[in-house]
């Protein structure tokens, strides 16, 4: 360990640029943690999705369906065999999507790839397991098995949760959890401003603690 410290210590005349430097880095660092809310994602909450504002489509659409009282976002689009496996997909997907939301590069309609398509199809059978084993439905159906085990889950279900719209501007007036400002508080002048999320207006949109998104009519 000591030689390791040895390789890694700058030259003496180095020492204060490099501690600058590194010290630089780090508070870029850790300010970028802080504004991208990375935290939240280390939790289930549905909210953490909408971090990322084009996700309101499927938040508005989750939140208006059956699966918003036994399921959450990560229930169906994180593996769950393990721990270690779940936390890998997670930070994988989470990067491919902060990557092409900061280089503006989403596309207009979002499909979700294949990787996330087998995620989703064994969280439909962890879940619905007795469903899909049950003896009755395949006596009532004779193409039952062979559907179950062909097709997609959605190829029937079409409309389970997100429904058939999933574009970027198929929800505008969507009722979503407001962000707050990454502003501390302390380095606010103006409090009647300063307040206020970055997604609220002036007027037509509610804050406080309702945490979602009205017009006035």
């Amino acid at each position: 360990m000591r030689k390791l410290l040895d390789i890694l210590k700058p030259p003496a005349g180095w020492i204060i640029p490099v501690s600058v430097v590194v010290s630089v880095i780090a508070g870029i660092a850790i300010y970028l943690f802080y504004v991208s809310r990375a935290a939240s994602y280390l939790s289930d909450k549905p909210e953490a999705c909408v971090n990322c504002h084009i996700m309101a489509p499927q938040y508005a659409t989750w939140s208006h369906s059956s699966h918003r009282e036994e399921a959450h976002c990560n229930d169906c689009h994180v593996p769950h065999n393990n721990q270690l496996n779940k936390y890998y997909f997670k930070a994988k997907d989470g990067m491919r999507h902060a990557t092409i939301f900061t280089m503006r590069a989403e596309p207009q309609v979002i499909m979700i790839l294949e990787a996330g398509q087998r995620v989703v199809k064994q969280n439909c059978i962890r879940c619905h397991e007795k469903v899909i084993t049950d003896n009755r439905m395949a006596s009532l159906n004779p193409g039952f098995s062979m559907m179950r085990e062909d097709r997609q889950c959605w190829d029937c279900h079409r409309e389970v949760p997100h429904g058939r719209v999933n574009s970027l501007s198929s929800v505008p007036y969507a009722r979503v959890p407001l962000l707050k400002s990454p502003v501390p508080e302390w380095m606010i002048r103006d409090k009647g401003v300063g307040n206020k999320g970055p997604g609220t207006r002036d007027k037509g949109q509610g804050t406080g603690d309702k945490g979602l998104g009205t017009r006035d009519r």
